[in-house]
């Protein structure tokens, strides 16, 4: 069974989660500043339930939450704990609902922090940042009973091997809350599914394969064969990201991400397996829903022969 996966946002659904601004929350007085946060994170799981019932209504089986799910939580200055708050309890036990109904509906959830986590960094104030963020990220996923929390390799700093020595090594600094959702995807200019397996098998981390980022950037596996060997980190139901390039694949920036996506860029060895798939279109709910129209109706795909086999 392919579970498809909607990211974060809608495009014409009413549901709208809400963020703000560390300036913002800078200049009012700590007590209001912390009454209004408690505002925002009550009104972001009140947002995420009805995110999750619209996937679970429409066959979408798995939601990405937002990294700012609870604003500007880890920020230097104006960040919290959410026993700060004064519906830090009410806050914890409404997204803890959102956790009973994923669990009753046989929905998935997962986080995808922001760029700025980065565990391989050469600066020591970067890796602490990163691991702050996915501390917090990781007790939001206790939760709501998310089971992935998917990151990139980082940089390469002139020493790919280093770099991936590096990450592998900052993986001590996490809690085990952490690690036993922590994944690792490859991204469409540095590291490649190949260069990745190594730590996912040494390391124990799952790699969640993006098939659209190794066409941009192949490493001399085939789809199939990357996919049979990301599949085999897994120790649960595997996840893959799947995009279109906005402009086709023979123009200028193929990484960026179409609206829709073309039903030939889905991998037919993918129809076989039972695996999560998060559609990275710009569309949002609209072209999870196109795509899965597609997929039900069985239309043909003519095979891809683009940069990967």
């Amino acid at each position: 069974m392919i579970r498809l996966g909607l990211c974060c946002l809608f495009r014409d659904q009413p549901i709208k989660f809400v963020t703000t601004t560390a300036t913002s929350i800078g200049k009012m007085k700590r007590p209001d500043a912390l009454a209004k946060l408690s505002r925002l994170c009550l009104a972001n799981a009140d947002a995420l339930l009805a995110a999750l019932q619209f996937c679970a209504d429409n066959g979408i089986g798995c939601f990405r939450v937002n990294s700012q799910i609870l604003p500007i939580k880890t920020h230097p200055t104006c960040g919290y704990s959410v026993g700060d708050l004064p519906d830090g309890d009410e806050i914890i036990h409404c997204f803890k609902e959102c956790g009973k109904f994923v669990k009753k509906h046989k929905l998935r959830t997962c986080f995808h922090p922001d760029q700025f986590v980065v565990m391989n960094s050469p600066r020591l104030d970067v890796v602490e940042k990163s691991v702050q963020e996915l501390e917090y990220q990781a007790e939001v996923a206790e939760w709501i009973g998310a089971d992935v929390i998917n990151i990139h390799g980082g940089g390469a700093y002139g020493d790919k091997p280093k770099a991936l020595a590096d990450f592998a090594r900052n993986l001590d600094r996490l809690s085990s809350r952490v690690r036993s959702r922590l994944t690792v995807e490859n991204d469409d200019k540095t590291y490649t599914p190949a260069d990745l397996l190594p730590i996912c098998k040494a390391t124990g981390i799952p790699l969640v394969y993006d098939v659209h980022h190794h066409r941009c950037n192949p490493d001399g596996l085939s789809v199939e064969q990357a996919t049979k060997k990301a599949v085999a980190t897994w120790n649960r139901e595997p996840m893959f990201h799947l995009s279109s390039p906005i402009e086709g694949w023979d123009g200028p920036k193929p990484e960026r991400h179409h609206d829709f996506i073309d039903l030939k860029d889905f991998p037919d060895y993918w129809r076989r397996k039972n695996i999560t798939v998060e559609v990275e279109a710009k569309a949002k709910e609209v072209a999870v829903g196109k795509l899965r129209q597609e997929l039900a109706a069985g239309r043909s795909m003519a095979p891809l022969n683009r940069n990967v086999p």
